[in-house]
């Protein structure tokens, strides 16, 4: 099963990765001031992870398949890694709809 890892970058944001059951990290969050922000962003991938349309699939100028979660109102609320294969891409963004909605919350800022 997935879980969420809340840390503090260095610069005293608060972001979240979504970790697969593997281990492996298939979403990052944007950096958040608060950490009720990033429950908030949290609450906010498990909600809209499910729906299709809100997976914004780009390319990187170096040509590699990444996505990015948006919210309802069209704000990032996640990016995946960049990807080798746009059916890797695929793949990770069936991971994302897999382990997000009933993932732990593993806060390491505590």
């Amino acid at each position: 099963m997935g879980k969420f890892v809340i840390t503090k970058r260095t610069n005293g944001e608060f972001q979240f990765n979504l970790k697969a059951g593997n281990g492996q990290t298939i979403l990052t969050s944007e950096g958040y001031s608060t950490k009720a922000a990033a429950l908030n962003g949290i609450e906010s991938v498990k909600t809209n992870s499910q729906d299709d349309n809100r997976y914004d699939r780009k390319e990187s100028s170096n040509g590699k398949p990444y996505f990015n979660l948006k919210a309802s109102n069209g704000q990032n609320i996640g990016a995946s890694e960049m990807y080798e294969s746009t059916a890797a891409r695929e793949n990770g963004i069936e991971s994302v709809k897999k382990n997000a909605p009933d993932a732990d919350t593993d806060d390491q800022t505590v």
